[in-house]
């Protein structure tokens, strides 16, 4: 699972209001090499929860160089290729293959197996 897909999950449990971030603990991490598209990356920006984020890099480990705050999108980032391929790192390369998510409300625990997060409920929850 890329750290962009973990920041677009949120926890669908029974009585949850929010469900998001995630959070994220590892026990298998990969770094798969992933062509750099500094377009993507700068039209992503405005889409993700920066914090979150963030969080989850530091939670793995692999914050380094990340700004603690969102670039602001347009013609200053794309000058900053730097930091567009950290990002681009952080967000496409790195992936978890084995670990879980938990939900921050419910604390509802959902594995990671082969790089594929499993988000079912149980019919009570």
């Amino acid at each position: 699972m890329k750290l962009l897909t973990h920041n677009m999950m949120k926890s669908h449990c029974k009585g949850v209001v929010n469900g998001f971030p995630l959070k994220l603990s590892s026990t298998q991490v990969e770094v798969k090499e992933v062509e750099f598209n500094a377009d993507f990356i700068t039209r992503m920006l405005e889409r993700l929860e920066w914090g979150a984020l963030v969080d989850a890099a530091s939670q793995l480990g692999v914050a380094d160089g990340l700004p603690e705050m969102a670039p602001s999108s347009g013609k200053e980032v794309e000058e900053e290729e730097d930091v567009l391929r950290k990002i681009h790192h952080v967000l496409l390369e790195v992936e978890i293959t084995e670990g879980e998510l938990e939900c921050p409300e419910t604390g509802r625990k959902f594995p990671i197996k082969n790089g594929i997060p499993d988000m079912r409920l149980n019919e009570d929850e």
